[in-house]
């Protein structure tokens, strides 16, 4: 993403209706404050019996939509808030998340955007799940994938600083394996900032962060290897989230083979970014992120050989990753929020 450059000052332009010879300045969008309103406009001079002319013409109307422009730039997220009820949504904004020198450093990425990812614990009738979720409001949405609560009697959250509470699952969406919880009694969170995976590139650098093995706020990195793989995942409730771990058994297709065991006869396929950045059983729901430090995917399925290994000294990440394009979870937050259960 690339940095704007801010302007400042006007450029002369000639008078709409004065004397040609005077400079008119007419101010740039560039020269207002994203976050500040406009000035009001000043009031005709008390005691005047003549009303004040308006310039007109096109150069004042577009200074004029210039500056409406840059006062809903920075009213937009709080009416959203308003409108829906919860904490904004972080998405893809212009202020950076880390800064331009510091972009692609992971220690830089890991102090921004650990907060905002989770360990997620589920209780399920044979056993437990854990996985990983990231932030995506204040007051406590949490995304994660579907497998990792499918079938859950309960749910517990722990975040970076070791605070632990119940969540409850509001929607999921199997076709997608995603699904959305929230933190009861939370408030004050730090929302992960929502890039875009439109413009993800192979060989980008990407960092994951989740929660391996329960071994909360785990950091690594790695690159995109692939993008717009075609991954198969089972949509059967339960599957694969047997017994401790969680990930560890969740079977998935890729390139005409069986990962992790069989997928049962209900699956589902999803466009999925490929990364070799090491994810082990306990990382899907967590955050892959760009170098700007803006999540780009969710972690969803990742090729563990020790699950098959017979010996466990096989066992870990072989570099074989998978993530849920961010768009694809931008456009299905509406649905989730809403409850849908499909």
């Amino acid at each position: 993403m690339t940095e704007s450059t801010r302007r400042t000052g006007g450029h002369e332009y000639e008078h709409p209706q004065g004397n040609p010879a005077q400079p008119y300045a007419a101010p740039l969008a560039a020269d207002v404050h994203p976050e500040w309103p406009p000035p009001p406009a000043h009031a005709p001079a008390a005691g005047s019996g003549r009303r004040r002319e308006r310039p007109g013409g096109p150069v004042t109307l577009l200074a004029a939509v210039a500056l409406v422009a840059a006062a809903i730039g920075g009213g937009t997220a709080y009416a959203i808030q308003q409108l829906t009820g919860h904490d904004t949504t972080a998405t893809d904004t212009a202020t950076p998340v880390v800064a331009a020198g510091k972009r692609g450093d992971v220690a830089n990425i890991a102090a921004a955007l650990t907060p905002s990812v989770v360990e997620v614990n589920a209780t399920l009738a044979t056993g437990s799940s854990t996985g990983s979720g990231v932030i995506v409001s204040g007051d406590g949405e949490i995304v994660t994938n579907n497998h990792v609560v499918s079938g859950a009697s309960s749910v517990k959250v722990r975040t970076s600083d070791g605070t632990s509470r119940t969540a409850r699952v509001v929607g999921t969406d199997s076709s997608k394996d995603l699904a959305l919880l929230r933190m009861e009694g939370a408030s004050g969170l730090k929302a992960a900032p929502l890039g875009t995976s439109s413009g993800v590139q192979v060989g980008d650098t990407v960092v994951a962060i989740g929660s391996p093995e329960g071994l909360t706020s785990t950091v690594t990195s790695g690159i995109v290897s692939a993008l717009a793989r075609d991954v198969t995942v089972s949509t059967d409730e339960g599957r694969g989230s047997q017994g401790q771990g969680g990930d560890e058994q969740w079977p998935f297709q890729f390139g005409g083979r069986e990962f992790n065991g069989d997928t049962g006869s209900s699956t589902t396929t999803y466009k999925a970014i490929q990364t070799d950045a090491s994810l082990n059983p306990g990382n899907s729901g967590g955050a892959l992120i760009d170098a700007t430090g803006r999540v780009i995917g969710i972690n969803s399925a990742m090729y563990s050989s020790g699950s098959q290994a017979s010996s466990s000294s096989d066992a870990g990440s072989i570099g074989l990753g998978f993530a849920i394009p961010v768009d694809t979870v931008k456009a299905d937050l509406a649905k989730l929020r809403a409850g849908s259960t499909s």
